[in-house]
């Protein structure tokens, strides 16, 4: 209610139709300063707590909001189904699920920025947005399979010149890995917001749109790239020297620290 309070919405004429033989009452309203999920909410509770209807009549929110609604269930299927798509994609090139869930930690690394980056536009989350957060989980798995390689190759380089003797030569292998991707992850990210953020100054039809699909996409390439270069090295040494542990254990081999 004192949200509603504050912001003074534009009310437009009234309109009386008949859908299905029953009288419609439209009220148009345009609203500003807010986005429109946040208004409907809220005036959906004002109207609960102040207005008593007679029986026969009822409230139909309508217009954008109805639109939004449908989008947000399409949304619902859609996300889990990208997600899944590329999990089985990266299964098939890794064939290890837990090289799969590490890639996936690009997301929410992603995420930080997105959500920063449209907390400081004061953008709200609409379809728009979601579609940006979408495509940018397809490039983050795309660049953390990438980081993902030259860890791999540098793990493996080393294990097959018998230098992966302990954890302090682990260390070192992922740190010589992690090293040779800072330069290619920079450029793979200097190119993208390069290409995204001329959108954020866009002007004319449709730029609201692109605008929100764009942000996403500039905030969450950011905070991925640093996360990844910090987080995932530590992580793969977890890994890696866990199964070094389990080998030596089994093997009967002590491990050089």
């Amino acid at each position: 209610m004192s949200q509603l309070a504050t912001i003074t919405p534009r009310k437009g004429p009234m309109v009386i139709r008949s859908e299905g033989t029953r009288p419609n009452a439209w009220v148009y309203v345009d609203i500003t300063g807010i986005d429109v999920g946040t208004y409907v909410q809220n005036a959906k509770k004002s109207v609960a707590e102040n207005i008593r209807l007679p029986a026969g009549y009822n409230i139909v929110w309508s217009g954008q909001y109805e639109y939004m609604q449908r989008a947000e269930q399409r949304l619902m299927y859609v996300i889990p189904m990208t997600l899944f798509i590329i999990f089985v994609i990266i299964y098939l090139n890794t064939r290890s699920v837990t090289k799969v869930a590490i890639v996936f930690l690009a997301v929410p690394f992603s995420l930080v920025g997105t959500f920063w980056f449209l907390y400081f536009l004061g953008y709200n989350l609409s379809i728009a947005v979601w579609v940006g957060i979408i495509a940018l989980a397809g490039l983050d798995a795309e660049t953390g399979v990438v980081m993902l390689l030259y860890l791999d190759h540098a793990y493996d380089d080393w294990k097959k010149k018998g230098m992966m003797r302990g954890l302090l030569h682990l260390k070192d292998a992922i740190h010589h890995g992690a090293v040779q991707r800072v330069r290619p992850k920079i450029m793979t990210a200097s190119v993208i917001i390069a290409g995204l953020v001329p959108i954020m100054w866009s002007h004319g039809a449709g730029a609201d749109v692109m605008k929100r699909i764009a942000a996403p996409m500039v905030g969450g390439v950011v905070t991925s790239v640093m996360l990844e270069l910090a987080v995932y090295p530590v992580i793969y040494y977890l890994w890696k020297g866990w199964r070094l542990k389990k080998e030596a254990r089994i093997s009967g081999i002590a491990l050089e620290n």
